[in-house]
């Protein structure tokens, strides 16, 4: 685990929940829109990021047998750093 975020809301969309979070912004530069993310050990596609708050999709299955399917507005979460972003992140900071 890398940090905690804040649950903002859950929509439904299409079959699916838009997630959308709040990290510390000392992880959010490392969430990037198509890259993975994994929250409450769930690893995701990122939809989008805006700031410090990135968004992702969860189908229902995965709500149904991960902790998504009692997640609430308000709620904390554990976040990990996809480990290519942290790479990239390191080699930009070397030049």
């Amino acid at each position: 685990m890398d940090g905690v975020g804040d649950v903002l809301s859950g929509t439904p969309e299409n079959g699916s929940t838009r997630w959308r979070f709040r990290v510390p912004h000392a992880l959010s530069r490392f969430i990037a829109p198509k890259g993975s993310v994994a929250v409450d050990g769930v690893s995701l596609t990122v939809n989008e990021v805006e700031g410090d708050i990135f968004g992702v999709n969860v189908i229902p299955h995965t709500a149904e047998v991960t902790g998504f399917g009692t997640m609430q507005a308000g709620d904390v979460i554990n976040v990990e750093i996809d480990m290519l972003a942290r790479y990239v992140a390191r080699l930009a900071e070397t030049k």
